[in-house]
């Protein structure tokens, strides 16, 4: 419209206009830009849609035709990439369908038919008056660029019947172009099936004259071809932003082109202005998307352009939608323009020619200690007091299959003594550790059930089954020279008790002080009972994340505060009481995932990270520990970071005062030192980014206390739960605890793990693992971290494929195959450079003996061999007895015999002379 606003390219053009266009391609050389021009961005001149119908016309046709020739003429001997006309589609169905965009009409799908038709045409035209006339000097190349949704079945819904449904939509929007243009010179089939006599048509000619006129693919992937593309769906189907899918669509259909993503990006709200952090993950992901094409899938893509350079008029949305790489401030006259982040962002992405491998990735070789706490964690045991064996109760003795129906029948008048239960009898308990000898695992962490030890949250019933069960439990693990680490209390974070006892919870819960004082009660009851055989034990598990089921921040921080009490005061009993004999190590265990800044460019965006882990672990740690910034005096206290951000908020929104509690000084004194190690359970890294008011979903009624949003990087391996695989962030955790409170307690992992539905070949857990402890192992050799422990959570799932290096008893508890990983850099102690077994003792006393490992295998057999044998016993025994009875009898008749012959043979003595 500019170049030839009366429409006509036979006339004179506009000279301000050329010049313009002139400067800039020049100014473009200069800086070593490439020009990529397009002829037609929907500007049609008005005075060709007011005399013509606009693309209804064929009239318009032949007029494009000259326009383009014209600017061949003029720019072309600069100019190496033309792109004749910008989205057609969008054309076709919004400017003359449905009237969203201009020229505004709603003539429905004949119109859009009949416009898409003479669109095709004339890029047709086009390409052949270059191909005639300039290519030959130029030596140009052009292509049209083609708008294009993704569209794929739902999850679980990939039946034939719904890949064609997504084939149809893909070739109603990509491929009703494309298929002309790149394919066989004609409209899709099912096109044609769905608008029958409406569809016009390509006489044999026509089509062998618009086949292959394109001499590249020039791809547009943006919000308005997904949003189209929502409008074409049907059930079991669904739209997605896979720009790798539809590269590789491309691919398939049109016998691998090159190609050249000429539009891909997203849009921002005019209120977001400079600070576009999720337009940076989008451009990520997009960009990732095209790499991994490239890279995988072998598509030919030689370009990618980000759209666009400045905030314009977005048709539709006027200037409350914001697409640019520069904001303006159309409210300036000269209209400011300033980068936005993506920018800078893209600027990287640009000199790094895509995403380099990360320094941090590379491996280092070497060995963790043998005194490394290699463990597995879990949730509260699964309590189950009924033995298995009916020894305990039962006193009938039974014989078995005497009747030939191989039933055990009670032997009538007989009676044995029963014995007292004992820990081997509770086949759930061997069932369970058994699964520890593939791991290698040289320690176990678990938790204890408090409401069902203590069912009324004090002593006044207390569960000795269960007691007896736990130390069933923990001397199984002693006989397996498996160390336990033992939770006292872990919450459940959801209804009815949040893993307290019943009475307690209704009570008022953590809110209430009384259960700080009950907690001491139970730890008492705990260390008493089971101390002997605990060498570490964890007060609360993740006390950070129990408060987040509290709704007002006062409740928050009223529930942390007593928490921390509670820990307190168990680990002073602990001290006071018990150490000097039992000599274990008390701590507690905090969900301690990593914050990275979510756009690095803001320092807005730094200091809200520093919060975010303030308020998660800071909030905690500091009262009990310091921190090696702060003085004597300020210790032993909430951080003074989070104290100053909560009172200038406070002030903010009209409140008296900070929500934070505060410290008595015999409570501070309590405090102090309160932890033997540092327990951290750490799985993934978050994003954040400082919260805005306009970024409350309708759901969140008032913003976090620690002001604070989280979000995820696309591009991040993730599980099925939305875990994001980060191994750095682990690095990070550890190295920003070891350098905010020292380095002289030791620090133990916890519990880390991923989520992985696979049945058995977890390999995304066997990644995780690998890459974690190689992290964990650069924290403890490169930063000097003092890392002494690393737990995998969990030992086994539950009912589906999850946390568990083993399947659930459903699955008849089978090892996934990242066990015999883990239990390889466990043998080898870390990462080796000759790969060889570590020679530590503790292997050694894992190390089963063959003879008990046979012994194991082979029970049943033994057990029937026994049997065999005892009644091989008993029966010889029986015949033994029986012959030798027969034989007395024999012998005592042979004998009266023998005694009455005598008699009757004796002579009467009659001599006097004789003693008879």
């Amino acid at each position: 419209m500019r170049l030839f606003p009366d429409g006509d390219a036979r006339g004179q053009p506009n000279t301000a206009a050329v010049e313009h266009y002139s400067r800039l391609i020049e100014r473009l050389l200069d800086k070593r830009i490439e020009p990529v021009v397009t002829l037609y961005h929907w500007d049609l001149p008005q005075v060709l849609q007011e005399r013509y119908g606009g693309w209804k016309n064929d009239t318009v046709v032949g007029l494009f035709e000259n326009y383009a020739a014209f600017c061949f003429h003029t720019f072309g001997s600069r100019v190496r990439y033309w792109l004749t006309m910008h989205n057609p589609y969008l054309v076709a169905v919004q400017g003359y369908g449905t009237g969203v965009h201009a020229p505004g009409e709603t003539g429905g799908p004949a119109s859009s038919l009949i416009v898409a038709h003479n669109l095709i045409r004339a890029h047709a035209k086009a390409w052949h008056t270059y191909n005639t006339h300039f290519r030959p000097a130029q030596k140009g190349k052009v292509s049209i660029v083609l708008g294009s949704h993704w569209v794929e079945p739902q999850r679980g819904q990939a039946t034939a019947n719904n890949v064609e449904l997504c084939q149809q939509s893909m070739e109603a929007v990509l491929g009703w172009f494309a298929n002309p243009i790149l394919g066989d010179g004609d409209y899709p089939a099912s096109l044609k099936i769905k608008h029958g006599a409406l569809l016009p048509i390509f006489s044999p000619e026509e089509k062998l004259w618009v086949q292959e006129t394109a001499d590249f693919f020039a791809l547009s992937f943006g919000p308005n071809n997904l949003r189209l593309g929502r409008g074409l769906v049907q059930y079991g189907v669904t739209v997605t932003p896979d720009l790798r899918r539809v590269l590789d669509w491309i691919k398939l259909e049109y016998g691998d082109p090159r190609v050249l993503v000429v539009e891909a990006g997203w849009f921002s709200e005019a209120s977001v202005g400079t600070e576009d952090t999720v337009a940076i993950y989008l451009m990520k992901r997009f960009i990732n998307q095209v790499l991994q094409a490239v890279k995988f899938d072998g598509v030919q893509v030689f370009g990618y352009s980000a759209w666009s350079l400045v905030d314009g008029f977005e048709w539709n949305n006027g200037f409350t939608v914001r697409r640019g790489l520069f904001y303006i401030d159309f409210s300036q006259p000269n209209r400011t323009r300033t980068p936005k982040t993506s920018a800078q962002y893209y600027r990287h992405v640009v000199a790094d020619n895509g995403f380099p491998s990360d320094k941090r990735d590379k491996e280092i070789r070497g060995r963790f200690p043998c005194d490394f706490h290699w463990g597995v964690a879990d949730s509260t045991l699964q309590v189950h007091f009924h033995p298995f064996s009916p020894q305990f109760t039962d006193t009938h003795l039974y014989s078995w299959n005497l009747t030939g129906d191989r039933s055990l029948r009670p032997v009538p008048g007989v009676t044995v003594n029963t014995r007292r239960a004992q820990c081997t009898d509770y086949l759930a308990i061997r069932n369970h550790l058994r699964l520890f000898e593939p791991t290698g695992a040289s320690h176990y962490r678990f938790a204890l059930n408090w409401s069902l030890i203590l069912p009324q949250g004090d002593l006044s019933n207390v569960n000795t089954e269960a007691l007896r069960y736990y130390r069933c439990v923990l001397t199984e693990l002693k006989k397996l020279d498996v160390k336990a680490a033992v939770i006292l209390y872990y919450p459940t974070h959801r209804a009815p008790n949040l893993g307290l006892p019943g009475p307690l919870h209704a009570s008022g819960g953590w809110l209430n002080h009384s259960t700080v004082e009950a907690f001491q009660k139970y730890a008492a009851l705990c260390y008493q009972q089971l101390g002997s055989w605990v060498p570490y034990w964890i007060t609360i598990n993740e006390p950070n994340r129990l408060v987040d089921v509290y709704s007002s921040a006062i409740e928050k921080h009223q529930a942390a505060h007593n928490l921390l009490l509670a820990h307190a005061k168990a680990w002073r009993l602990y001290e006071r009481e018990h150490s000097s004999q039992q000599r274990a190590l008390v701590s507690l265990a905090l969900h301690a995932d990593w914050a990275e800044p979510a756009n690095p460019f803001l320092d807005s965006h730094t200091a809200a990270a520093q919060r975010f882990l303030l308020f998660e672990l800071g909030r905690f740690l500091d009262p009990l520990l310091g921190t090696r910034y702060e003085e004597k005096h300020s210790k032993w206290d909430y951080p003074q970071e989070m104290k100053a951000y909560l009172e200038e908020r406070a002030g903010v929104m009209g409140l008296r005062g900070s929500p934070l509690p505060n410290f008595t000084d015999t409570e501070r004194e309590e405090l102090r030192g309160a932890l033997n190690f540092i327990a951290l359970n750490h799985f993934t890294t978050r994003l954040v980014s400082p919260y805005h008011p306009t970024q409350a979903s309708p759901q969140q009624k008032q913003p976090p206390d620690h002001g604070c949003l989280t979000l995820s990087d696309p591009t991040w391996h993730s599980s099925s739960q939305g875990l994001a695989l980060v191994p750095w962030g682990l690095r990070k955790t550890l190295n920003w605890v070891s350098q905010r409170y020292g380095r002289a307690l030791p620090i133990i992992v916890s519990a880390s793990g991923i989520d992985d539905q696979a049945p058995v070949e977890d390999k995304l857990r066997q990644l995780f693992l690998k890459s974690y402890l190689q992290e964990a192992f650069k924290a403890r050799q490169l930063d000097g971290v003092n890392l002494q422990g690393f737990y995998m959570w969990k030992l086994q799932d539950r009912h589906v494929p999850q946390f568990g290096l083993f399947t659930s008893t459903h699955h008849r508890s089978k090892a996934k195959a990242s066990v015999a990983l883990y239990k390889e850099i466990i043998s080898r102690g870390g990462f080796p450079e000759d790969n060889t077994t570590q020679a530590c003792r503790s292997n050694e006393l894992h190390e089963p003996c063959s003879a008990c490992v046979w012994m194991f295998k082979n029970k049943a057999l033994l057990v029937f061999g026994g049997c065999l044998f005892i009644t091989a016993v008993m029966l010889a025994a029986l015949i033994i007895f029986v012959i030798v009875t027969k034989r007395n009898q024999t012998r005592g008749r042979r004998r009266g015999v023998t005694r009455r012959r005598r008699r009757e043979r004796v002579p009467v003595c009659t001599c006097p002379r004789v003693k008879c």
